[in-house]
């Protein structure tokens, strides 16, 4: 499997805003791009730049690499309904990242980690696809073994601070999550998906 094996804070410091989810994020010490020019002025981005860095800031929010992100927006395209609001869906129910919505894991890369360890279900069978698409109805969790361990001690006290989106319903106790509803644009993270898509209808 593919990964992404840049320093993820020098990825931050790239695109200007935090993207790696850590609360020690090196953009909070060192706001500037990295390299001996960071501290130069920036200069003003073109249109294009824009939606480049829009769509390189989603790729690291969701941990995808380029080929598998093109891959999506060209399924985007192809469903019926607005193409923003398809993409948006097609990331955000990714099973890593309802993990991560749903209060399992503190960032997507722990999400991804304890999906590809086989430490999650969906609908009390284990997965271990990272990628794999969640449906309105199936109920992601915690594989049962992972209960006693050390893991869940310390998420039991993180989950009930975690606010879910709406469109997941969490059982904070059982540590799990039902999909109730697709999510919506204002459910997306931080990130512009009409930016992306203009970049890629270009």
């Amino acid at each position: 499997m593919a990964r992404n094996l840049k320093a993820k804070c020098k990825i931050c410091r790239r695109l200007g805003e935090s993207v790696c989810g850590t609360a020690k994020c090196a953009l909070t010490r060192r706001n500037y791009t990295p390299g001996q020019h960071g501290l130069k002025r920036k200069p003003r981005l073109s249109q294009f730049a824009l939606q480049l860095r829009e769509k390189q800031k989603a790729k690291a929010l969701y941990g995808i690499l380029e080929r598998q992100f093109s891959n999506y927006y060209v399924e985007a395209s192809k469903k019926v309904g607005n193409t923003t609001e398809q993409l948006l869906q097609l990331l955000e129910c990714r099973l890593d990242n309802v993990v991560y919505r749903a209060g399992l894991a503190s960032t997507r890369r722990q999400a991804r980690q304890l999906v590809s360890h086989g430490h999650v279900t969906v609908n009390s069978k284990k997965c271990n696809i990272p990628s794999r698409q969640v449906k309105v109805g199936d109920v992601v969790s915690l594989k049962s073994s992972l209960l006693q361990s050390k893991y869940v001690e310390q998420l039991t006290n993180a989950i009930k601070m975690h606010e879910a989106p709406q469109w997941l319903q969490v059982e904070k106790t059982r540590f799990s999550a039902q999909v109730l509803s697709l999510p919506t644009a204002k459910d997306a993270e931080h990130i512009s998906a009409n930016m992306i898509v203009e970049f890629y209808s270009r």
